[in-house]
């Protein structure tokens, strides 16, 4: 979810990020990630923005990440390799307080390879950069403060004061990054509610875990239906053989819907989990 919303908010304002990451108010536009030819189970997770002369990758993350420097060098030469002629800034921005030391990586070394990137650990920023643009509102509760409540309140005031009715609403659902932070009632008594569900994010957040409540009620019919199959098939199931097959996702189901077919005893599907 959060990554959903650092995207929405990086591309809607992206001169208010270039300026903050770049040093320049650049208007910056979306670049594929299909056009670096990365895998698809990254794909989804990288923010990459250019103009004519600079390619922006970001990585905004809640959590440390052991492999983020290989990413990041590994990332950079497919963008080399596109656009030899334009300047690569690469950002890893860690949302979360923490004490590993994985956030303070900044380098890729193997063998003779050594790869640099920029990291923003956002709980040691000055607060007051990110009231200087309204794009960057909703990260401000994140930054160096020792009182995020008051700084919650200063967002929702700055919020308010922006005449665009749409930019309120987006910017104030944005601002549920702060729920990283602070307890989401208060979230909710400080900013309008009723603002936030006019928002693009907001609708598109409910569709996501509308979805997300979907798919799991599809698995746990999946699961329901395959332990009956296996029942019938090859007898009572233990305990421990059950919370393996929860553990399977819906394709992994799918596919023991299909072998268990041919099973004849329960050490079929144990050869099967174990393959």
């Amino acid at each position: 979810m959060f990554d959903n919303v650092s995207k929405f908010l990086i591309e809607q304002y992206s001169p208010d990020f270039a300026s903050w990451l770049i040093g320049e108010a650049v208007t910056l536009t979306e670049l594929s990630p299909a056009e670096l030819s990365l895998e698809p189970i990254r794909a989804d997770a990288l923010i990459l923005l250019q103009s004519s002369d600079v390619v922006l990758h970001c990585e905004f993350q809640t959590n440390p990440d052991a492999t983020m420097p290989f990413r990041m060098a590994d990332y950079a030469l497919r963008v080399f390799r596109r656009f030899l002629q334009k300047r690569l800034v690469q950002v890893v921005i860690y949302l979360c307080p923490t004490d590993s030391g994985l956030v303070q990586q900044t380098t890729f070394i193997a063998n003779r390879l050594r790869h640099e990137f920029a990291v923003v650990r956002l709980w040691e920023q000055p607060t007051e950069i990110f009231f200087q643009r309204p794009g960057l509102l909703p990260y401000a509760v994140l930054s160096q403060t020792d009182d995020r409540a008051s700084v919650l309140q200063q967002v929702a005031g700055a919020i308010n004061g922006i005449s665009d009715r749409r930019q309120q609403s987006n910017l104030a659902a944005a601002s549920i990054l702060a729920g990283l932070v602070l307890d989401k009632s208060l979230i909710r008594r400080v900013l309008r509610r009723e603002l936030m569900q006019e928002s693009v994010i907001y609708q598109e957040l409910r569709e996501e875990a509308r979805e997300e409540v979907r798919q799991e009620e599809r698995l746990k019919g999946e699961q329901a239906l395959i332990l009956r199959l296996l029942t019938r098939k090859v007898g009572e199931i233990s305990p421990e053989t059950k919370a393996q097959i929860e553990t399977l996702s819906i394709a992994q189901l799918e596919d023991l819907g299909e072998a268990l077919l041919d099973f004849a005893a329960l050490a079929d599907l144990s050869a099967w989990l174990d393959q």
